[in-house]
């Protein structure tokens, strides 16, 4: 009798279920072709028991695996060895109050937080899974890394691979939507960087494919091990928080690879006893890329005990296909339509008792620079996570006394376009950014004070404007 091993792959499907073990390189399941996740046997395996246990590490932190922010949580997601995992440093996040912000979504003091992903190394949150995937692909002896992006995974695998030199970067943008921010990365990084004509569902389309015929690792969050990387936000948020779970995490939406992360780090930390409650989770899609509000909201569509309608899904990715739908919308990063981890995240909303919502660009920018004035400047996609919580303070939904966490996936420079044209005095640069995406105004402008070079001139300003 053949053993399953105390860390495996196992596909989402209760018709499937199928087990894999973790020297196969899987981005779906091969039986039914559905999503695969890491799982593990706990009884055979040395979990932690109390949240001391992980606290321990940090006493530690000489070692590398310590230091990370997001390995020194590996009790949690024991996949590799010790000497198979690569780390860079990443994880060095923060939770920080924002009692401004809280004021404009409509919550007391004290209340939000924001959890601050733009301050690992690459500028984004993909650092957390890509340190898991590419931790996996050095086990299974990867030399060649790709994936699909629109800007930030592109940025943190050619960072990983550019420092490690263990493998070489293959990336895949689509044309015209990538920041500069973001594709200055890549290029630096030294990847190899294909645009191709079409949008990141075409370029994700094409990935799947080179990859599967020319053998490269991919490492897009279709891959199982790159959402394990990313549970540790969550588990930084509980520490941050000394362990007490707060009401409310709210994402942005666009892969829906950091949600269905999350939903599975709660699953499991209720399942071995660290935490009694799970937080209620909040997925926010920009209106120009709503494939999850649409489908959650107008369709119906539910985890339903893994039993969720695919007629209903594939009927709506038929009629995109009929109408040549294509996303927009400022927040380039969550410009998706099909998103790949959709039936994980309809799981995660299922255990995390979720809700979905849509936001517009204008309410991205606005809540964009609410967040910028507090000093924790973001890219406009993480901004869809504090409008998002705005909506459904006003629809009654979050109550101001609740405890909410909003994630910031993006550091301000990833996209300073956006941010430049906001504030600017200058009209057509404001409409030839924003202008074109529907944006009509910049609510809570910054706009520089022009002054001649004289001292009388400059002090009047100051003494007027400041």
């Amino acid at each position: 009798m053949t053993t399953t091993p105390a860390a495996f792959q196992r596909c989402i499907s209760p018709e499937c279920g199928h087990t894999y073990d973790l020297s196969q390189t899987l981005v779906a399941c091969p039986e039914c072709g559905d999503l695969l996740d890491i799982a593990y046997d706990w009884d055979r395996l040395s979990p932690p028991k109390t949240w001391k246990d992980i606290e321990a590490n940090w006493a530690k932190r000489t070692n590398p695996l310590n230091f990370s922010g997001v390995w020194r949580f590996r009790s949690l997601f024991p996949f590799a060895k010790d000497e198979q995992i690569v780390t860079v440093g990443e994880g060095q996040t923060l939770l920080q109050q924002a009692d401004e912000v809280a004021k404009f979504v409509g919550l007391n003091a004290g209340k939000l937080h924001l959890q601050y992903e733009g301050m690992n190394p690459s500028g984004s949150f993909k650092d957390n899974g890509m340190t898991a995937a590419f931790t996996h692909a050095n086990m299974v002896g990867a030399k060649r890394a790709a994936c699909a992006s629109t800007g930030n995974t592109s940025a943190s695998l050619a960072m990983y691979c550019g420092v490690t030199r263990l493998m070489k970067a293959v990336i895949f943008i689509g044309s015209g939507k990538i920041s500069y921010g973001k594709l200055s990365q890549a290029l630096d990084y030294g990847a190899l960087t294909l645009q191709i004509a079409g949008d990141f569902d075409d370029a994700m389309a094409r990935v799947k494919e080179v990859s599967k015929d020319m053998g490269i690792y991919l490492v897009n969050s279709v891959n199982p091990f790159r959402l394990e990387g990313q549970k540790s936000v969550m588990f930084r948020v509980l520490e941050a928080l000394q362990w007490e779970p707060p009401d409310w995490i709210v994402v942005p939406g666009g892969n829906l690879g950091n949600s269905s992360a999350f939903g599975k780090a709660f699953a499991e930390l209720k399942e071995l006893g660290l935490i009694s409650r799970i937080p209620r989770l909040a997925v926010i899609n920009a209106s120009g890329a709503d494939t999850l509000d649409q489908l959650y909201n107008q369709h119906d569509v539910r985890w339903n005990d893994g039993h969720y309608p695919r007629h209903k899904i594939a009927a709506y990715y038929e009629k995109m296909d009929a109408d040549h739908a294509k996303a927009s919308t400022l927040a380039s990063a969550i410009e998706i339509n099909r998103p790949v981890n959709l039936h994980k995240c309809l799981r995660a909303l299922n255990d995390c008792d979720g809700v979905v919502r849509q936001v517009s660009d204008q309410e991205i920018l606005d809540a964009k620079s609410r967040v910028g004035s507090g000093g924790m400047g973001c890219e406009p996609a993480s901004a869809a996570s504090v409008a998002g919580a705005k909506v459904l303070r006003e629809q009654g939904i979050i109550a101001p006394s609740d405890r909410v966490v909003c994630i910031l996936t993006g550091h301000l420079l990833k996209d300073p376009n956006a941010t430049v044209a906001y504030h600017t005095t200058d009209q057509e640069t404001f409409n030839s950014v924003l202008g074109s995406r529907g944006v009509k105004r910049a609510t809570f402008a910054n706009r520089a004070v022009a002054v001649k070079n004289d001292m009388n001139d400059i002090v009047q300003a100051i003494q007027l404007y400041g």
